[in-house]
């Protein structure tokens, strides 16, 4: 035997009386022997094939289905994030609007006016410095500035 190797098991039995072995029958020998399967050729099972793709179709279709759902949910999370930006947005310009309001009622109040007026030197009025201008109708046409001499 050249090209075969032989291997032996045998178990070893103790010398104790009491004591059973543990293991007992006669050796088993092996041989090896060397296939050559070159020449051999798959023959592809249909109902193999059919059931692979079957399952890679379900594999993909959960896989879309998985991701379909994870982006949803993240375009939900960011809408959130864009929502609630927009939000405190707003209420910060509601506050700017509250206090420019303030402070353009501050600024008109007449008396204000009428103080500062005072301090650069302005008077009040005189009888027949103002003059009212009347509205000129559709049909008069342009209306043009004239000085007129004060009484």
């Amino acid at each position: 035997m050249a090209s075969s190797a032989v291997l032996f098991e045998v178990s070893q039995t103790g010398g104790t009386a009491g004591r059973k072995p543990c293991w007992t029958g006669t050796p088993e020998i092996y041989f090896a022997k060397p296939i050559d399967n070159s020449r051999l050729v798959k023959v592809e099972d249909p109902r193999r094939s059919r059931e692979m793709k079957q399952f890679t179709a379900a594999l993909c279709f959960l896989f879309l289905c998985v991701m379909t759902f994870a982006w949803q949910h993240y375009r939900a999370i960011e809408y959130g994030y864009k929502i609630e930006s927009i939000r405190a947005q707003r209420e910060q310009l509601l506050e700017m609007n509250r206090a420019l309001r303030l402070e353009q009622a501050s600024l008109r109040d007449p008396e204000r006016i009428d103080e500062l007026a005072r301090k650069i030197g302005l008077q009040s009025p005189q009888a027949g410095q103002v003059l009212r201008m009347e509205m000129a109708g559709p049909e008069v046409g342009p209306v043009l500035a004239s000085m007129i001499p004060m009484r």
